[in-house]
């Protein structure tokens, strides 16, 4: 249904990579490349303690295993006129899979969203928007969530600063 071949249970049969397949090598690549994407392979290699050769194979291995899924760039988001932030929390009507899907699929391609969250809990969503200001805000929430079918519920936080997170996952 959501692209994932399924196990027994209907759980996705997602390959990931186990923690215990990383070395130490590894995790020092990946640490460095989490803290700047940007870095060349010849500094990453200087500062991992490996010939580039052998750095730039590993990176390779570590894309093709799917530990690195990707690199991204990071916006300033007042700066390309999306001053506000904010975290809109979103309960479904019904858990069917109909629903669940539909949403699912939306979500993601409505205009504004920085990244949607299926959770646990009491919400069964929540999107992080940007937007140019509070009326955009309340027509996002108006126009393209109230308006959904599956949804019965939105809760709107307000960002007023994100605070990046400085410890390595790994």
């Amino acid at each position: 249904m959501f692209g994932a071949a399924r196990q027994a249970g209907g759980v996705p049969n997602i390959p990931r990579a186990r923690a215990a397949e990383l070395d130490a090598v590894d995790r020092a690549i990946v640490r460095v490349l989490l803290a700047d994407a940007r870095t060349p392979n010849n500094a990453l290699a200087e500062q991992v303690g490996v010939a580039p050769s052998t750095c730039l194979a590993r990176v390779r291995a570590l894309r093709e295993r799917g530990v690195i899924a990707g690199y991204h760039a990071e916006l300033d988001l007042p700066a390309v006129g999306l001053p506000l932030q904010a975290m809109i929390s979103v309960r479904l009507r019904a858990h069917t899979r109909e629903q669940n899907g539909s949403f699912r699929a939306a979500a993601p391609g409505l205009p504004g969203v920085l990244a949607v969250f299926h959770m646990a809990g009491s919400d069964d969503y929540l999107l992080h928007v940007a937007v140019a200001g509070p009326e955009q805000l309340r027509c996002f929430v108006v126009d393209h969530l109230t308006t959904h079918p599956a949804v019965a519920q939105t809760r709107t936080n307000l960002v007023f600063e994100r605070i990046p997170g400085v410890g390595s996952p790994i």
